[in-house]
């Protein structure tokens, strides 16, 4: 149960993106407005919408903001109509990535994400292209602190249904298949664990190095632009990058 993490070295700079305080609020309300649309208002029985309020709750969103997103999604509150969409591209060197968007303008979120592809070295290609190089996973991230017994963390996690337990330097990674992520997220939560990352992700298969400088200037540059875009919630990439960027 132990391995190099694949996750680690695709998560971008995420004190930067964290800092970004107002586009996270926004891309966080859409997921709970899309998932309290298409599961129902009750997280206890909807788990995307359980797993969006977290992340809510991680990134101090306010509990208003967070019920009125809700009410938003249920209906009991006039709301934009999301839709979500994958696309699927590759950058420059090669580099494969999928982005997820909830928009309520199709048009223009694509030509958006075109534009972005296509100023940055790289191409957007169509749909399956790419992600049958990644699998989907949920990932949860408990930090290292005194106290945390790291093989009776292990034992909790394999017994609840994880599927890996990885330790690195700071925090423990653990992954699990997408059907068995709640039930292992809430049975660890239960036993007292908090999670600084507790998501459904695509994991790269493989990752793949850049060495031309201009490849990664613009490989960074490519993810910036995406994960600056409203509509954008997640961006998942192959790149294996530079310590010095993560």
């Amino acid at each position: 149960m132990a391995g190099h993490s694949k996750w680690a070295n695709i998560k971008h700079r995420k004190g930067k993106q964290d800092a970004k305080r107002a586009k996270i609020f926004t891309k966080l309300t859409r997921a709970i407005i899309v998932a309290a649309r298409e599961g129902g208002a009750d997280p206890e029985y909807n788990a995307a919408l359980k797993t969006a309020i977290e992340k809510a709750k991680a990134a101090n969103m306010p509990n208003d903001n967070i019920e009125r997103a809700i009410k938003k999604g249920a209906g009991e509150l006039d709301g934009v109509n999301y839709e979500e969409i994958t696309y699927e591209g590759y950058g420059p060197g090669g580099i494969a990535v999928l982005v997820e968007v909830l928009t309520d303008n199709r048009n223009r979120t694509a030509s958006d994400i075109r534009h972005y592809f296509s100023k940055f070295g790289g191409n957007l290609g169509s749909t399956g292209c790419v992600s049958f190089m990644f699998d989907r996973k949920g990932v949860l991230i408990i930090e290292k602190e005194e106290g945390i017994d790291e093989e009776e963390l292990m034992m909790q996690a394999i017994e609840a249904g994880a599927e890996d337990f990885i330790t690195e330097e700071e925090y423990f990674e653990i992954t699990t298949s997408p059907e068995d992520f709640a039930t292992v997220r809430d049975s660890l939560k239960q036993a007292g664990y908090t999670f600084t990352t507790a998501e459904i992700s695509f994991i790269p298969q493989n990752t793949t190095r850049l060495t031309d400088e201009d490849d990664i200037k613009n490989m960074t540059k490519l993810i910036d632009a995406l994960e600056d875009n409203d509509d954008v919630q997640n961006v998942y990439h192959n790149w294996e990058m530079p310590e010095d960027l993560e």
